[in-house]
């Protein structure tokens, strides 16, 4: 197995908030692809003790910082929609740590393929540059609304205020070699990552 990071055939995910990224990852592993999602990286640093949280105190201070020690979601959220600034310092924190972590765990990976989700994957360069495919989770956005309002817990509003923030569903589209429709149930969506999976492992074959 030496040797192994050079040949990791990477499949970059991504989709806008509420597109179902997390239900068609669940799906690609329990076929047998690793899965590294960048998301779950991001709240593994910023959790109580986190890599992150000391370096993002620094910069912020105490009040994005929770009672438990993690970082406050909302408290950065609000920040950083008014403060074009404030998310570029951010990111220059949370970015590189993510990403090497990222490269890390697709490099340590057993399986045929891995499945990397990143949620900026279009808009980031890096990534772009790293994988191989890139399979875009797609779903009409008034289905994006509702599921954010059903996750989160937000108002309609704050749900499209944070799609508004990210690209468009055409521009992400645009970029895609492969299109997952998940507008419907996980049933419809099941038969289309079986089918991408059985591609890209003729693809990682030969690669």
């Amino acid at each position: 197995m030496c040797g192994r990071q050079a040949m990791t055939f990477l499949v970059g995910l991504t989709g806008g908030i509420g597109s179902g990224k997390s239900a068609a990852s669940s799906l690609f592993e329990s076929l047998g692809a690793a899965v590294v999602d960048t998301d779950v990286i991001a709240h593994e640093l910023t959790a109580p003790g986190g890599a992150a949280i000391e370096s993002i105190r620094n910069a912020f201070g105490d009040e994005v910082i929770d009672a438990r020690g993690a970082l406050d979601r909302a408290a950065v959220r609000r920040k950083v929609f008014a403060d074009a600034s404030a998310k570029a310092r951010l990111e220059a924190i949370l970015h590189p740590m993510i990403r090497a972590e990222a490269d890390r765990r697709s490099a340590a990976a057993r399986a045929p393929y891995v499945v990397l989700v990143v949620p900026l994957l279009v808009e980031s360069g890096g990534y772009r540059s790293r994988v191989r495919r890139v399979a875009v989770v797609d779903c009409p956005e008034e289905v994006q609304v509702a599921r954010v309002m059903t996750r989160s817990g937000l108002s309609a509003e704050e749900a499209r205020a944070i799609m508004a923030a990210q690209i468009s569903r055409e521009q992400r589209l645009a970029v895609a070699d492969d299109v997952i429709d998940n507008g419907g149930d996980l049933a419809a969506l099941r038969p289309q990552v079986e089918a991408l999976h059985r591609r890209y492992l003729e693809m990682a074959a030969v690669s």
